[in-house]
This record gives C-alpha cells, sequence and structure tokens, in this order.
C-alpha cells in the first residue's frame, strides 16, 4: 500500500532521530514523520501553484501546533479542545520561521505553508529542536524551491560543561537554554536565554552546536538523495530593470538628500513628494506598476543606504559605526503605579511599568511542557502612532508576543527567588515611539521600572542591537541600528545581558548565514554597548532597587510551615482561613509544600495574620502561657481556645487557687483567661491550669 514509504536512522546527542517518508501527509508537497526519542512530529510543507497578487513579499506562514495529547493531557478550555496557539507555540513557531525565510529565492511569491504538529513528547528530546529539522526535512525532500536544508540544536550549560540537546534533568540545571540553526557553511539563527553566562562561553556553545550540526545535515542530504523531488518552476516577481533604471536616473540625488537625517519625521515628509513625482512621471508609460514603482523606489534605498555604510563609513543619521545614539533614563514618571520607567535612545521610546501581585496571581499555562505557571510576565504593545501610522489598535501580533517574551528572558536572569520576594510580576512596555531596537529598549525601560518598584534584581540588564551590511565577502558591523538599517541591512542581532554576562540573544538574518568571524565581532560590540548602556545611562539614574515597594503596592510576606499543619490552618471547610482573612483583610495563599504567601494593604495587617498562622501551627509545650477565650463548660471543667484552631481543658480543680463548686461561678463562655500549659498526654490533649497563672 505504501510503495514510497522509507525509513532514515541516525543519532543526535546520544538518542535516535528517526525520519519516516512516503507514508503519512502524502497530498502536501513534502513531508516526513520525524521521531526522536519519544517525541514525533509530523512535518508537512505546502505551496500554492501560482504566486499571490498584489504582494512584494515571500507569503510564508510557520505553525507550531502543541496537541495536548502529545503529553497524556486535556485542554483546560471551555470547549475542551485546542484553539489559538500558546505563547510557547507562537515562539517556536518564529524561531523555526526566522532560520527557514531568508534561504527561499527572493523573488518566489507563492503562498507557502510549514506546518508542525506534536503528536508525542519526550521530555528528555525537545519537540522545538525536532520540529525545526522536521521542517528542513519536509522543504529540502519538497519541489518548493528552498536553499536548504538547515539543522538545529539546543545548547545547555551544567555544571561547567557545554551540553547538546541536554535532557529534562539537566535542563533543570542548565544556566544556558541556546537554539541555534545551522546551514552546512554559516549559522542562520541564534536564540538564547540565559543566567549572565560570559560572552565568551556563549559564542563557544554556538561553535560547537554550528560543528555538530554538520552530522544532521549530511542525514538530511542523504534523505533529498533517495526522496527528493525537483524543484518546480515558478514565475519571477524580480524587480523591472528598465524601470528601476528610470527611477534611479531620475531619483537618485533626491532620495540622498531626503535618507540624509537623524528625523524619521523629516524623513519621511522628504520621500513624499518624491514619490509623487514619480509615479507622476511614470503613470502614463506604466500605468499599472503601482507595486513594482514602489519595490523600484524601496530598491533605490536599499541600495544608497548600503553603498553609503560600505564604500563611506557613512550612517543616515551621521553616527559613526560604533557610536549609540542620545540616551536617556528616567523612573517615577507614573505616580500611582508600582513602578515606572522610561527608556529613550534616539527616536526610539519605551515606557515600561512594573505590577506586583499576590503569588495567586501567577498565570496558569496549558502547554505541553512540564512548567504549569509563569511567575514574571513581561507584555510588550506597539501601536500605530508609535511609528506615525493612522492604526487601530488590535490584540497583539506574534511580533508583539516575540518582543515581550524576549524582554522577559532577558530579565529573568536577575529576578529574585518567590522566597525572597513574593510577589507575582508583571511589566508591560509601551512603545510610545519607535526607530528601531524597541525590543532592547524596553530590556533597559523594564530594568528602571524594576528598580522603581522595589524589586531587588541582583544586577541592572541593558540590552542593544548590532546590525551588518555585506557584499560578496566584504562585511561590516554596526551599533545600535535604527529603523532604516534594520530595514535595508542584513541583520539584527539583539544582546542583552548584565554587567557579569549574557542573559538573552535573538539574531534575525536576510541572508543566508553568519560566519564565525562576524558573530565574534557581533559579540564584542554589543558586549561594549551594553556596559555603556548600564553603567552611564542607568545606574545613574537610578543605582539600585528601592528598599521598599511601593505605598500602593500591597504588601507581601512570606513563611514556611510543617505541610502536615496546613489542614489545622484551613480548618474544616475553610473556616479557620476564612476567620483569619476576615478579621485581617489579607488575602493567603498556601502551597503543597508549606509555602504560605500573606498579601495585606499594610504591613501592620499582613503580620497580624502571620502572627494568627504562627500561634496555628506552633507546637504548645508544658509551662507556656497563654491568653484563651472560654469556648464551652463541662461540670468537670472549661475548654479553652488558647490559640486559632488549638483547645485545652481547665479541670475544675485548676480554676482557682480555692475550692470551686460550680464552674460557672467562676467563668463563663466567652470570657478572656490566662491559663498555662501543664500536661499533654500521649494522645495529644492539653490540660491547662488558671490557678498556676496566679501570682504566689
Amino acid at each position: 500500500m505504501f510503495e514510497n514509504y522509507k525509513v532514515f536512522k541516525t543519532t543526535v546527542a546520544g538518542r535516535p532521530l528517526v525520519v519516516e517518508t512516503g507514508k503519512v501527509a502524502q497530498l502536501a508537497n513534502g513531508s516526513a514523520l520525524v521521531r526522536y526519542g519519544d517525541t514525533v512530529i509530523l512535518a508537512t510543507a505546502t505551496a500554492s501553484a501560482s504566486p499571490r497578487d498584489g504582494i512584494d513579499f515571500l507569503p510564508l506562514s510557520v505553525d507550531f501546533e502543541e496537541r495536548l495529547y502529545s503529553v497524556g493531557k486535556i485542554p483546560g478550555s471551555w470547549n475542551r479542545r485546542e484553539g489559538r496557539p500558546g505563547e510557547k507555540a507562537i515562539l517556536t513557531s518564529r524561531v523555526i520561521d526566522r532560520p527557514v525565510r531568508p534561504l527561499f529565492p527572493k523573488d518566489l511569491r507563492n503562498d507557502v505553508c510549514l506546518n508542525l504538529m506534536v503528536m508525542s513528547v519526550d521530555p528528555d528530546c525537545s519537540p522545538e529542536i525536532t520540529g525545526m529539522i522536521g521542517a528542513s526535512i519536509a522543504l529540502s525532500i519538497s519541489d518548493i524551491p528552498w536553499n536548504g536544508p538547515i539543522a538545529g540544536l539546543f545548547m545547555g550549560y551544567v555544571d561547567g560543561e557545554i551540553v547538546t540537546n541536554p535532557t529534562a534533568a539537566q535542563r533543570e540545571k542548565s544556566t544556558l537554554e541556546l537554539t541555534v540553526a545551522s546551514s552546512a557553511k554559516k549559522v542562520v539563527m541564534i536564540e538564547a536565554g540565559a543566567k549572565e553566562i560570559p560572552d565568551d562561553i556563549v559564542y563557544e556553545a554556538i561553535m560547537k552546536a554550528f560543528e555538530e550540526s554538520k552530522a544532521i545535515i549530511d542525514f538530511i542530504n542523504e534523505i533529498v538523495a533517495a526522496v527528493g523531488k525537483p524543484k518546480f518552476e515558478y514565475p519571477s516577481c524580480e524587480v523591472d530593470h528598465d524601470l528601476y533604471d528610470k527611477i534611479a536616473e531620475m531619483a537618485t540625488e533626491d532620495v540622498k538628500l531626503a535618507l540624509d537625517t537623524d528625523d524619521k519625521t523629516v524623513r519621511d515628509a522628504r520621500l513624499k513628494p518624491i514619490y509623487d513625482r514619480v509615479f507622476e512621471a511614470l503613470a502614463e508609460e506604466y500605468p499599472d506598476s503601482t507595486l513594482m514603482i514602489n519595490e523600484c523606489m524601496y530598491k533605490l534605498q536599499k541600495n544608497i543606504v548600503r553603498r553609503w555604510l560600505l564604500d563611506e563609513q557613512k550612517r543616515v543619521d551621521g553616527r559613526s559605526m560604533d557610536e549609540i545614539r542620545p540616551l536617556a533614563a528616567e523612573v517615577g514618571i507614573l505616580p500611582r503605579t508600582h513602578g515606572s520607567g522610561m527608556f529613550t535612545r534616539g527616536q526610539t521610546q519605551v515606557m515600561s511599568i512594573a505590577t506586583l501581585a499576590p503569588m495567586r496571581e501567577v498565570q496558569l499555562l496549558d502547554g505541553i511542557d512540564e512548567e504549569d505557571t509563569k511567575r514574571y510576565m513581561h507584555h510588550y504593545n506597539m501601536p500605530g502612532f508609535s511609528t506615525g501610522e493612522a492604526k487601530a489598535s488590535r490584540s497583539p501580533g506574534r511580533r508583539e508576543i516575540g518582543h515581550g517574551a524576549l524582554a522577559e528572558r532577558s530579565l529573568e536572569a536577575v529576578l529574585p527567588s518567590k522566597e525572597e520576594f513574593p510577589y507575582a510580576i508583571r511589566v508591560v512596555s509601551e512603545v510610545v515611539s519607535s526607530n528601531g531596537s524597541t525590543s532592547q529598549a524596553s530590556v533597559c525601560g523594564s530594568t528602571l521600572a524594576l528598580m522603581d518598584a522595589g524589586v531587588p534584581i541582583k544586577n541592572p540588564v541593558a540590552g542593544i542591537s548590532c546590525g551588518l551590511i555585506t557584499e560578496g565577502e566584504r562585511w561590516m558591523t554596526m551599533i545600535d541600528i535604527q529603523g532604516l538599517e534594520d530595514f535595508f541591512g542584513d541583520m539584527d542581532f539583539k544582546v542583552a545581558g548584565t554587567v557579569n554576562g549574557i542573559t538573552s540573544i535573538q539574531m534575525d538574518l536576510k541572508i543566508d548565514g553568519l560566519t564565525p568571524e562576524i558573530i565574534k565581532n557581533a559579540f564584542e560590540t554589543t558586549r561594549k554597548g551594553r556596559l555603556y548602556i548600564i553603567n552611564d545611562i542607568l545606574m545613574p539614574c537610578i543605582a539600585a532597587p528601592r528598599d521598599d515597594v511601593s505605598e500602593y503596592a500591597p504588601k507581601m510576606i512570606q513563611t514556611k510551615i510543617d505541610p502536615e499543619k496546613i489542614r489545622e490552618v484551613i480548618g474544616t471547610g475553610g473556616k479557620v482561613i476564612q476567620k483569619i482573612v476576615a478579621d485581617t483583610g489579607a488575602q493567603i495563599d498556601i502551597e503543597d509544600d508549606g509555602s504560605v504567601f500573606i498579601c495585606a494593604v499594610n504591613k501592620d495587617n499582613a503580620y497580624k495574620a502571620l502572627d494568627i498562622i504562627n500561634a496555628i501551627v506552633f507546637e504548645p509545650e508544658v509551662g507556656m502561657e497563654f491568653t484563651g477565650k472560654v469556648t464551652r463548660i463541662m461540670n468537670f471543667g472549661a475548654f479553652v481556645e488558647f490559640a486559632p484552631g488549638k483547645e485545652g481543658m481547665v479541670h475544675i480543680s485548676k480554676l482557682d487557687k480555692k475550692r470551686v463548686a460550680k464552674v460557672e461561678d467562676v467563668v463563663s463562655i466567652g470570657d478572656t483567661i490566662k491559663v498555662k500549659v501543664i500536661e499533654i498526654d500521649d494522645k495529644g490533649r492539653i490540660n491547662l491550669s488558671r490557678k498556676d497563672c496566679f501570682a504566689d
């Protein structure tokens, strides 16, 4: 039945990698069932038969689809089925998109859909890496034009050693989370989170991944040789050279003048009449070529900027290659928020706002990872007005989610533990003006906001980007790229970190990869930049986190109790804990390990709740004295609650120094009396004495 069914096997990091073709999803242009350990992903690549009209870009979509049956879960949504992809799935889609996209022909306009369906998950074998390898295989064996293959590896740093594709146990201890995608000759994508790892160690890990990826690429090439299809022909959407030459002749000098400014608003204003004049001049000869004229104008600007950089070392805003735009930092700009900061870099400006909340407000996750909560949340918004566009606000897209996650990863390494600082933390970065590097400005602004909120971060974090221009063997990098250098350049290499080391990396490429020399140069460039920002901009603005949280932030204290005592604090039907909440106004969260988080409007109320909890969980000892309330009266004595949930009995003979005929002659229900523990029997029953509290 499956005449073309083939199986290919190899090992990666000591675990089996098995690829099956010719059996599943045969109607796609290319498909493979990829098994890495017990992780199984169905990878498919599909392309439309003809180009899409009216576009000037490759319409590529990459979808990493998490199926919760892969980890034996039923979705927690109301409909009990997977819906909109979660944040982790979106981020993985972006990680796979970035190395794949630059390797398509620049003039391809056919729709291309890449689908990676996660069907089974082995915690020791990363679905993300399996998906990246599967994407490369599906595209390579398909008839879709693509200049792969690529391979991906995940690198960790465990006990001082660089580890390839670490297991789940190793990832728990790893201080590095590095994903590297490579072609046979170059590195095509880098994504990293790290706990202040020195630059040279991260570079070494990248190079190790690059070398070890070559064996996977050789394996993929064997599959292509066995089952690969010839690539289909497509109508080229390359720029009309005659039209471009005419536009270049009439507009080059004017465009140069328009671009030669550090003000995006001025640049846009200068370019508008040039566009109008070009369209008017070519309207009769090229009546239906609006898209192509726009493409030619884009190419003309790109050529001018690249020639300036490569031939004259000239940047559009007049800076030198290693010069950062003017910077400014402020804190405490919003009076009622828990913490706020604003970071300005040239015409890029980001306001970050920190909010502190009880631990009960951590984010619940419903994905294929073992992690089910998130304590630190970072969200990024970029409204239309930030770029001068008149467009309505919508829910965040993949770019906004990606930028927020990058800033989140950049700062996670320096956050205090929940034991040190028992808060859920959310930071929102509002991009109020954008001319390049907004994600890294978000990192800087969020450092300011967290310190202003009194979050005791270990070290300030700064982010900076490095750009690249290439031409054949020639290349050059420049620090702190602005919008045009991003649009017309070949790379956006973003690095965030502290004075001690790197906390995150994200590399976006428009070319077929980077050599080790370029990567090393980018590391050196960004390290100098982030140290300057930390030492000369952030620290002079706020040298250390505030000593205390804002008066408008909830006050949190944390304690630990014996897990066996949890039921005593909660009480039957929750009566005890509900009474504590009613009496103090505090919110109380108790975890299974006995961690107790108390939140109140002011510290006095929080400590009042803590005192009550301590009174409940403590173990009374003979000789201790308490003030308690009479709860029951019997013929033989009175029962006294001397601590919440703790009761003892005062025998009638122990009520007073003189003989007592009736218990009611001395105490009534509701009376407050002083008692002393005189005995705890082998069943835990507590005997109290009132008369032993009297002075002799």
